[in-house]
């Protein structure tokens, strides 16, 4: 049966400008990374993609490597695309990205010309569209002239293969560049995209104030630290977690005594604010003025509705912040460091 969304999608999302444009995006997006790769994309991935929309969730987000294998997710996506959603194209905002590596030899990673643009017109096919609305430069090359990658989203902006643009992972200071860089040639970079959550804080010092100066939005990925800021492993290393899977973003020796129990201290938090850990770290994440959307990534609908009612509490007062800031700080989790270390 082909899907119908729901009437009432839009009853209850919340959303907020991107930076100090006109697009508003949902306070929650949803990052199809893990979980929605394969052969073909499981009954219950598009159950959760479905659900999402159902609930006011209009972002979609991608990239050329998102599986495993690399492609996947993008091809599963594009046959959902072409089955249930196309009807719903202009309610949808979809992105995908380039600079991770892809495919063999010299051009199948980083930030040329000859990568970023060959990269897009695969991700287009791959996913069933004639553009997507937001796409990324996905991490920094320091062996390409910042120019040159600036050249490829040029290209890509101006043939309408995407209608923003954004960087993902870049400091302070090469996202200052870049901004420079395109709006001397009449191109605003809509978005960033960093890595950021209650254990995982480099933003805040230089990256969240140039954003929020030069008007550019923020959508935070991992605002779970890729699952730690949950109660998954409190009790050891389950069987299906991301932290035992073998090609993994969550390292098992992260979750050490002293992470678990700044874990179980931030729950207790949690707990008094009548949330799950996960809920209250979400909640937490879009109260910083620069971010517009938090990613959320999930296995489930169970997950999906969880992540969902962390909107119900989206406020903190000023001693729940300070025990906050208190209880958690950087743990050195940042996998994506080296992009934005220069």
């Amino acid at each position: 049966m082909t899907y119908k969304a729901s009437s009432k999608r839009y009853e209850t999302m919340q959303y907020r400008n991107c930076g100090n444009t006109g697009l508003k995006l949902p306070l929650l997006s949803l990052g199809l990374w893990h979980n929605f790769g394969g052969s073909t994309m499981s009954t219950e991935s598009k159950k959760v993609l479905f659900e999402a929309f159902d609930s006011g969730i209009t972002h979609f987000d991608l990239a050329n490597n998102y599986g495993p294998p690399y492609g996947s997710a993008e091809s599963n996506f594009g046959k959902v695309m072409k089955s249930d959603l196309s009807k719903y194209r202009d309610e949808l905002i979809i992105s995908s990205k380039a600079g991770y590596d892809m495919w063999d030899g010299p051009y199948g990673e980083w930030g040329s010309k000859k990568h970023v643009i060959a990269s897009c017109d695969q991700s287009l096919k791959r996913m069933n569209l004639d553009y997507v609305d937001i796409f990324y430069s996905h991490r920094f090359d320091p062996n390409t002239l910042l120019e040159e990658t600036a050249d490829a989203l040029e290209s890509i902006y101006r043939s309408g293969k995407a209608l923003y643009i954004g960087v993902s992972s870049y400091s302070a200071k090469k996202t200052k560049e870049m901004y420079s860089i395109l709006k001397n040639r009449g191109i605003k970079i809509l978005i960033h995209q960093p890595s950021y959550s209650l254990i995982n804080r480099w933003i805040e010092k230089d990256l969240a104030p140039t954003l929020i100066k030069k008007g550019v939005g923020c959508i935070a990925f991992s605002p779970l630290a890729q699952g730690m800021l949950s109660e998954k492993y409190f009790k050891g290393i389950p069987k299906i977690s991301r932290a035992n899977q073998k090609i993994t973003s969550l390292n098992k020796e992260l979750i050490t005594k002293k992470n678990l129990k700044i874990l179980q201290e931030l729950n207790e938090i949690a707990k008094k604010r009548g949330q799950s850990l996960s809920q209250m770290a979400i909640a937490w994440v879009l109260n910083n003025k620069a971010i517009t959307s938090a990613l959320i990534g999930v296995r489930n609908t169970q997950q999906l509705r969880e992540n969902i009612n962390a909107l119900k509490n989206l406020d903190f007062s000023k001693s729940e912040l300070a025990l906050l800031n208190r209880t958690a700080h950087d743990e050195g989790i940042n996998l994506w460091a080296p992009s934005s270390s220069f």
